[in-house]
């Protein structure tokens, strides 16, 4: 079945109900079913425990907490794909801190372009792990593997305006180029990219 076929169950937790309004609108229900809500992370984990989400997205900060814990805590425990909103001042700290933990963090202010292509990297970190549902030795290390890698993609769109399929070839084309695994072509773009703003800032 190809990945357009498929349907996705997302969370959108937010304490803005404009802002949950304007992300429902960007999902599609022939793609995105069912979209649940909640504003704060108290009502997310009740949620989170009645059932299993292909993607969660937070906007940060919530009622009643940052939501940077709660976005890790899904990332390590289950299959979730998570994307965390992050206003532009706190942006390049969360940044640094969630990913190693495979969560990507957009800065607020965000384009509608932007949220699609994210969506379309988590669509397809869901298939990817789908396919690995028998759980062997080495399950936990390719999930970290794929959320490295998209987190590499992630970088490469916003910063190189790639679109995602661009990203994902540019990434599997530098691993070709040095003879490394995508995982390591992956790390060393992220440091690159790590060390270039931190020069900026």
């Amino acid at each position: 079945m190809e990945l357009k076929e498929k349907v996705y169950s997302v969370l959108v937790v937010s304490s803005s109900e404009k802002f949950s309004g304007v992300i429902k609108r960007l999902l599609p229900a022939n793609v995105y079913s069912p979209v649940s809500t909640a504003t704060d992370v108290g009502s997310a984990k009740r949620l989170v425990l009645e059932r299993s989400f292909d993607i969660v997205m937070i906007n940060s900060p919530l009622s009643d907490e940052f939501g940077k814990r709660f976005a890790i805590d899904l990332s390590e425990r289950s299959g979730s794909g998570v994307i965390l909103f992050a206003g532009t001042e706190h942006f390049p700290e969360i940044s640094e801190m969630l990913m190693p933990y495979g969560v990507l963090t957009i800065p607020k202010p965000v384009s509608v372009p932007l949220i699609q292509q994210s969506l379309l990297i988590l669509r397809g970190t869901r298939e990817r792990l789908r396919r690995m549902e028998k759980k062997s030795p080495t399950f936990e290390e390719k999930m970290a593997e794929i959320r490295l890698v998209n987190q590499a993609k992630l970088l490469l769109i916003t910063k190189c305006e790639m679109s995602e399929a661009e990203a994902h070839r540019y990434i599997e084309k530098r691993a070709m180029d040095t003879s490394v695994t995508k995982k390591v072509a992956a790390g060393d773009i992220i440091k690159e990219y790590e060390s270039n703003g931190k020069e900026d800032m």
